[in-house]
């Protein structure tokens, strides 16, 4: 590296997050720009992840923190203390982290109080259930970042409506999507030796994933799940490679028995990533209750039913790709069965139109404007207000916005002239600016 001093922190800890992140150590590589890269080990220990990294062309970890599982307070605390100690050593001018996990919580937390900046990388994405610790995760996050890297437009508007002013909002694409068009080729070959292997044909069999706590850790919910996959077995193959926690759940529910006795349903070790994109990429449908395994769905335009009552990835369902059925057994049948009968369609429909998370550049985009913030000495924001102390919000047409603005004002929200919130400023009718009560008063 060019100094001791590293001008940018990195930190993941867990599969997502190192394959979302990925593109942005390859853009910043090609920017030359310096880094550190801190692995929290939350969910992986990086020796037992070393191929993994490699096979993304990721850089090996300046520093492992080795956390390891425990509860979310737990987990959380014990990133904390660690991340602290990364910063203190390292002394970064902006800290960076990925999505929805306890150590992305940990690391935004950790960094603002150490009075470092802090980028989100996948900001903005709300499902709306404060039930699930990752809505909680991202709310945290982007209340505590000064760069927000947004995937699509909506997640934008979501911010914007969380008070995030407009400059402070980057909407750059999915980095998901970088990484399937990177390592398409790769994925359809694993995707081949895996299906030779299993004896399958390419678009026969339904794919699935389940692992949410909001289903494997309810009986009735999981049972639910299983009784649909039975019922499915006996027109389609069942691809079900099964995360540890699933498996412990279905062994201590008395479901294991179940599915293990049906020679159509072919319950596999957690794969690699590639091996698994290459299923989803020859799968029928997929049924699942992951965010990512969503996205990258609608990137290789794949059916998808997501077994949950939500998603903080609607524009999936939006462009057609992706379906929000729950977890009660005889939907999900009847919902799988038509989308089966209609695949054809929908990837045509999904075909015709572009990819709503992106167009496989958003590692490009956070790169440029990372190296942009630390070159132009980013720093957590301060005020003086002992003029104006009472901060308030204004809704003003943009004909009257005048030197409010200009002067004082922070843009927060744009509207069209029905209302409806958009980010294009040259379309704005009404305009919402965060500023001194006292200059509203005075105009």
């Amino acid at each position: 590296m060019a100094s001791n001093r590293r001008s940018i922190m990195i930190v993941a800890g867990t599969r997502p997050e190192a394959i979302k992140l990925a593109p942005v150590f390859w853009n910043l590589d090609k920017l030359g720009v310096d880094y550190t890269f801190v692995w929290s080990g939350q969910h992986y220990h990086y020796e037992m992840s070393r191929i993994f990294f490699e096979q993304l062309g990721l850089p090996e970890p300046d520093i492992d923190l080795d956390t390891r599982s425990g509860s979310h307070a737990e987990q959380t605390a014990k990133i904390m203390v660690s991340v602290e100690k990364a910063i203190e050593e390292l002394k970064p001018s902006i800290v960076v982290a990925e999505g929805d996990t306890n150590t992305t919580l940990a690391v935004a937390l950790t960094s603002v109080k150490k009075l470092v900046p802090f980028a989100h990388v996948e900001a903005g994405l709300r499902s709306w259930d404060r039930t699930m610790p990752e809505e909680i995760n991202r709310i945290l996050a982007d209340a505590a970042a000064e760069l927000h890297f947004a995937p699509t437009g909506l997640a934008a508007i979501n911010l914007m409506h969380e008070g995030i002013p407009l400059r402070k909002i980057h909407i750059t694409g999915n980095t998901i999507v970088d990484v399937v068009y990177k390592f398409k080729d790769h994925v359809a070959r694993q995707g081949r030796w895996l299906l030779n292997k299993l004896g399958l044909e390419p678009h026969s069999y339904i794919l699935v994933t389940v692992h949410r706590q909001e289903n494997t850790d309810y009986p009735q919910r999981l049972g639910n799940i299983v009784k649909a996959l039975i019922e499915l077995s006996k027109q389609y193959p069942i691809v079900f490679p099964i995360h540890p926690r699933t498996v412990s759940r279905l062994q201590s529910y008395r479901l294991w028995s179940q599915l293990s006795s049906h020679e159509n349903i072919y319950l596999l070790k957690p794969l690699g990533y590639f091996q698994f994109l290459g299923l989803l990429m020859n799968s029928l449908i997929v049924l699942t209750d992951s965010g990512g395994v969503q996205e990258e769905a609608c990137t290789l335009k794949v059916p998808t039913l997501t077994l949950r009552y939500n998603t903080e990835r609607p524009e999936t369902v939006l462009v057609g790709t992706n379906r929000v059925i729950g977890r009660e057994a005889r939907r999900i049948v009847e919902e799988a069965i038509k989308a089966i009968n209609s695949r054809s369609q929908i990837v045509s429909n999904a075909e015709s139109v572009s990819n709503p998370l992106g167009d496989g550049r958003a590692g490009e985009r956070i790169a440029i404007v990372l190296s942009n913030a630390v070159e132009n000495h980013i720093q957590i924001e301060a005020i003086d207000s002992r003029e104006n102390p009472y901060i308030t919000y204004a809704l003003l047409d943009l004909h009257d916005l005048g030197e409010i603005a200009k002067s004082v004002g922070d843009i927060v929200a744009l509207y069209d002239e029905r209302g409806t919130s958009i980010l294009d400023l040259s379309r704005a009718h009404k305009i919402v600016i965060r500023l001194p009560r006292s200059r509203v008063v005075s105009k």
